[in-house]
């Protein structure tokens, strides 16, 4: 699938590295065709990698996406050049009279903070508000998600002993939802978080269900009656090496951080990680894009009302 962005981005080299086709703005003018429309509200830290990541993720179905990189006004980032945010990003306020076909919230680093806390909550409350009226299907990551399940349904993250860190195994729950079509009965997906919404109270609520988890991990993907919002409740958009960078970024802060657990080949941080969840990250994209999104929306981008 053609990935359409801005003529200079950074990471488009990467991307074509890669034989990912990537489309810029002067050749999408003379195609006859309105691409998928997603907006991508970054809120990690290295916002240049996630760029990377989820543009990966999103080049794997035949359908055409125009991505609008997003960020909050309340935060002043500190790993990303003001410069890369001014030429690339929007904010909310710019584009909050649009419709989106799909939406993505990302992870943060502040899970350890209560949400009332974070100095872009109120915004971040407006832009899910939003999103209920303004954009086809929601895809919340990790913190996003607990965000999400927080704000719409009301459902706080709790506190973990020590931090879940490692790729860890789950498990198909419901067979018969299309965001999990193809998938195989055990797959594989990276965690990276101090916090947990808790299964019990995720299974409480008859608006949700649950589609997939792990023994370890806990709820993994999770998604209202109709699709409108859905929750990832890990990273499975992580490279090979994030994991890696985050285990040696704590050990050099001494910070207190176990090896990831089954990462690194016997427990060896000096090997090269294997890649164990890139197919089942790619299938749960596609399917969102495919069978959520793209069949879901509308070609004149009405606005959706509840």
């Amino acid at each position: 699938m053609p990935i359409r962005v801005q003529n200079n981005l950074p990471v488009k080299e990467i991307l074509e590295h890669e034989n990912i086709f990537v489309m810029d703005e002067h050749r999408a003018l003379h195609q006859d065709i309105r691409p998928l429309k997603i907006g991508l509200l970054n809120l990690m830290p290295l916002k240049e990698d996630t760029e990377l990541q989820i543009l990966r993720m999103l080049s794997n179905t035949p359908l055409q996406v125009d991505v609008t990189f997003v960020m909050v006004s309340g935060h002043q980032s500190k790993n990303t050049p003001a410069s890369h945010l001014n030429q690339f990003y929007k904010r909310f306020e710019e584009i909050k009279s649009e419709g989106f076909d799909g939406f993505i919230i990302t992870g943060a680093p502040v899970e350890q903070m209560p949400f009332e806390e974070v100095d872009y909550w109120d915004e971040l409350k407006e832009i899910m508000e939003w999103t209920k009226t303004h954009v086809t299907s929601t895809l919340h990551l990790c913190w996003g998600a607990q965000a999400g399940l927080y704000y719409h349904y009301g459902i706080n993250k709790e506190p973990l002993d020590k931090k879940m860190f490692g790729i860890f195994e789950h498990r198909v729950l419901n067979r018969k939802s299309p965001l999990v079509r193809g998938f195989d009965d055990v797959f594989y997906a990276p965690h990276s978080r101090h916090t947990e919404v808790p299964l019990d109270k995720i299974l409480a609520d008859a608006r949700l269900k649950v589609l997939a988890l792990s023994d370890e991990a806990g709820a993994f993907l999770i998604m209202n009656d109709e699709g409108r919002q859905i929750f990832v409740m890990g990273h499975p958009e992580y490279d090979r090496i994030t994991l890696d960078q985050e285990y040696k970024r704590d050990l050099s802060k001494g910070l207190p951080i176990d090896l990831p657990k089954n990462y690194y080949t016997n427990d060896d941080p000096n090997t090269k990680p294997l890649l164990t969840w890139r197919s089942a990250a790619n299938n749960l994209y596609t399917n969102w894009l495919n069978y959520y999104v793209y069949q879901l929306t509308t070609y004149e981008m009405a606005y959706i009302k509840l």
